[in-house]
């Protein structure tokens, strides 16, 4: 390989890695907004807020590893609504200090659509 060959391939992934953070910044910026205005949601405090971005992403990432749907609300129709409200309900038995009821799962889901859908940073990796 040639030098220049070499520096786009360390460059790729040195690219692909602030792609994973700037989308893990902005799925938890997301789910502070959704916590905030959705009644019965209520994440305790920072490294909750930390550790639900994580669980989210991951079990999304699962979602459309092994299913083909992106669990999200905008998109996919009633499927990804679903896919949302269920993740977003489940992701409380992995994360301390994060409680949603199932109402507030489902209005979470909007609200992360409606959010998601107007914040930057929802690209394809």
């Amino acid at each position: 390989m040639s030098d220049n060959q070499v520096n786009a391939s360390s460059n790729s992934g040195a690219s692909n890695v602030w792609q994973i953070v700037g989308r893990l910044v902005t799925a938890g910026i997301i789910l502070a907004i959704t916590a905030f205005f959705t009644p019965g949601f209520t994440i305790n405090n920072i490294w909750a807020l930390g550790a639900a971005t994580i669980v989210l992403t991951i079990m999304d990432f699962l979602i459309t590893k092994f299913t083909g749907l992106h669990a999200s609300s905008f998109g996919k129709g009633f499927v990804g609504f679903v896919l949302a409200a269920v993740v977003l309900y489940v992701t409380q038995y992995f994360v301390a200090g994060y409680t949603i009821s199932w109402m507030a799962a489902i209005i979470g889901a909007l609200v992360y659509g409606v959010v998601d859908y107007f914040l930057p940073g929802n690209s394809e990796m």
